[in-house]
């Protein structure tokens, strides 16, 4: 194992192992003194996090920026920082209705050289399901990987796969998305618009990023699971359109919930029904004039319950909502997909939502577990078709693992257990490496 390897992998297991502790000394925070200060759940919200009143005209430029301390780090033998030099972000995007938006992130400097040809890549990271509250955000999460106090828990479970690229050599960009982390909205969950623009401009923002050995010139991919799969899933069908500059030699897209009405009846009652709160949350940042609809289906109990989810994280929605029916947030008794399928207007919100309409944009691999029924596996299976039947260059993988039970531990197992594999085919297409679709073998792929 080269050195630099050697000294990442000693880094995060030493690191690893006082995480607990520094979580802890994390714990409090407190209350706002200024008034430009924002507290989610007891977390002061650092004041970078406020976006300006005026953003630059271009998509992807740096509104601001400032180092990041990464919670898993150590001196290198070398005098570098393991495993790189981080940068916190704020840059300017578009939001779904054309409305310029900032968004945060941070882009990461690897210490670890590329092995590849050519200048280093670059990678988009799409975070999955973190939350909605401001204290929940991946940019956050490389700074404390485990922030809890009485009132939220926050986990950076996405580090794992930034910290595999990093050793690697690839440089890194996270998007933290649209109004997670940046405090002048709500996040607009699931928005395959705004989440692929995000993605999107990450990439243009890190280029700018002062002392990234990352250009113009640098090989693009983009890694997401779960609503980080959806996020790439989309922002491969609109690069193209919305970003001609941002050339993608592949892209990763794990369990994607292409379909919303789908997906929206499969968590319900799960164990992560507080994230109906988050879509329903969204929705409405979105598009105003669905209010009107949410107002006379939800009860008291649904408006208290959006109201509440709007500050949680994962954890704070697992303890808080779990196993929820979501007829249980309204006036008569019916569930949101039920509520859905009378609702034109809410069909063709949700309708226009699909991912799977346009050809992806360079070579896609999708993974589904097929004991996935959080994000079932057939609507993302699904999505495989549709692209195969675009032309899309799709390299589709069914994880086959058991059903456990647990909805969420079926979701969340083959983010792990394919994890290793996905990086691996991504570096190999940022190494120039080719790939075929494999788009004959649907007919017999589960």
């Amino acid at each position: 194992m080269p050195a630099r390897k050697r000294n990442l992998l000693t880094a995060a297991i030493t690191a690893a192992a006082c995480l607990t502790t520094q979580a802890l000394a994390l714990t409090t925070a407190g209350p706002a003194t200024a008034s430009d200060e924002v507290v989610s759940r007891g977390v002061t919200i650092p004041e970078f996090y406020n976006p300006p009143t005026t953003l630059p005209a271009a998509d992807g430029t740096l509104v601001r920026s400032e180092p990041l301390s990464l919670a898993l780090s150590l001196p290198g033998l070398d005098g570098s920082t393991l495993p790189g030099t981080a940068t916190r972000l704020m840059y300017k995007s578009t939001d779904s209705n054309g409305q310029p938006v900032a968004v945060t992130g941070a882009y990461i400097e690897p210490s670890a050289d590329w092995s590849g040809t050519g200048p280093r890549p670059l990678v988009a990271v799409a975070p999955g399901t973190l939350g909605q509250g401001d204290q929940c955000s991946a940019s956050m999460g490389l700074e404390h990987p485990l922030s809890l106090n009485s009132q939220t828990v926050s986990v950076g479970y996405e580090d794992l796969a930034i910290y595999r690229l990093l050793a690697e050599g690839v440089a890194v960009v996270v998007t933290d998305y649209v109004g997670l982390g940046a405090t002048d909205r709500l996040h607009t969950y699931v928005n395959r618009i705004d989440e692929a623009h995000a993605v999107l401009d990450a990439v243009r923002a890190a280029r700018s990023v002062s002392g990234a050995t990352v250009s113009s010139a640098s090989p693009v991919g983009l890694y997401g699971y779960s609503q980080g799969g959806g996020a790439t899933a989309a922002a491969a069908e609109l690069q193209p359109s919305y970003a001609p500059d941002v050339t993608l030699a592949g892209t990763y897209a794990g369990a994607p919930p292409a379909d919303l009405t789908s997906v929206t009846k499969a968590i319900d009652g799960s164990e992560l029904a507080g994230a109906l709160g988050w879509s329903l949350n969204g929705f409405l940042q979105s598009d105003p004039a669905l209010k009107p609809l949410a107002e006379a289906h939800l009860n008291d109990a649904g408006k208290a319950a959006l109201t509440d989810l709007s500050t949680m994280c994962v954890a704070d929605a697992l303890l808080g909502y779990g196993y929820t029916r979501s007829s249980s947030w309204t006036t008569d008794g019916s569930s949101i997909s039920d509520i859905i399928a009378s609702t034109p207007a809410l069909r063709e919100f949700l309708d226009e939502q699909r991912i799977g309409t346009l050809k992806p944009s360079g070579p896609v691999r999708l993974a589904t577990g097929v004991s996935d029924n959080l994000v079932p596996h057939a609507q993302a299976r699904q999505l495989a078709l549709d692209w195969c039947a675009l032309g899309g260059n799709v390299t589709y993988k069914a994880v086959v693992l058991p059903s456990v039970g647990s909805a969420l531990l079926n979701h969340f197992a083959p983010l792990l257990t394919d994890q290793g594999a996905a990086i691996s085919w991504l570096t190999d297409r940022l190494a120039g490496r080719s790939t075929a679709s494999n788009c004959w073998t649907m007919p017999v792929q589960p």
